[in-house]
């Protein structure tokens, strides 16, 4: 397969609308995704956009950061970890693209001299499923009960990633809260969606946004993008619908 991969920088983000994944370039989350993209690439924050020859839109992403600045609740310094990883049509699915671009990471992760590479799977939504990275030398690490797996590749004998107290974090939450990063934005579409219909029905639940990596990894959840909280109980950890936000709270008796 003949293709080209893009680094996303400063100067090109404008010419490649799929580096925000599946959102339109007219929806507000677009901007808040492109937003949080600029300010992160000096923590050394990656996008790689990879286009098969004769194809106008890429077909394979990867998004990576030193594990010093990442936005899940891990704790990886010295390793590179990956954020998200996919392949966009199902044409080109079980084509080698993953591994092109995992490929790429690790190149610039070695070039670094870093430890290895990490990243957050599993079976729940969002997340890439561990066969991907046991395939290229992934091993497992720990799992959380959320679902989640940490895996880790390593290049040389270093502290090995682990996750941090999610539960201890989670336990400081009384009341009903929304705990969430603009690292994800369908998570941002979702959040400003959600604000006008809690004003509409009134119901009163504190949203708190991430701003920084170090508040990420020390989220209520491993994943860390989205928490739905409420008296310290964690009800959801990822995008939902508002049917199914709506009928969280009707389950717990807040509406």
């Amino acid at each position: 397969m003949e293709y080209t991969i893009i680094k996303i920088d400063r100067d090109n983000y404008h010419q490649h609308p799929q580096l925000v994944c599946f959102i339109n370039p007219k929806q507000p989350s677009y901007n808040e995704k492109i937003d949080w993209l600029l300010k992160r690439l000096d923590e050394g924050l990656r996008i790689l956009l990879l286009y098969p020859e004769g194809e106008k839109k890429a077909q394979g992403y990867i998004e990576y950061v030193p594990g010093e600045n990442c936005w899940r609740g891990v704790n990886a310094p010295g390793y590179m970890f990956i954020h998200c990883i996919w392949t966009y049509s199902n044409h080109w699915k079980n084509k080698g693209i993953a591994t092109i671009l995992l490929k790429e990471c690790e190149k610039e992760a070695r070039k670094a001299g870093m430890n290895g590479m990490a990243v957050l799977t599993g079976d729940t939504p969002f997340l890439t499923k561990p066969p991907l990275f046991m395939k290229y030398g992934f091993a497992v690490m720990e799992f959380a009960s959320t679902g989640q797996v940490l895996m880790v590749k390593r290049f040389k004998d270093a502290p090995i990633p682990h996750l941090n107290d999610w539960q201890e974090e989670l336990c400081k939450y009384r009341g009903w809260h929304i705990v969430y990063s603009k690292q994800c934005p369908w998570v941002a579409r979702f959040v400003r969606e959600l604000s006008e219909w809690l004003m509409d029905k009134k119901i009163k639940i504190q949203i708190t946004e991430l701003r920084t990596p170090q508040e990420a990894q020390h989220a209520p959840s491993p994943y860390a993008v989205f928490n739905l909280i409420h008296d310290g109980k964690l009800l959801a950890d990822h995008y939902i619908s508002l049917t199914r936000f709506a009928n969280i709270l009707k389950k717990e008796g807040a509406i």
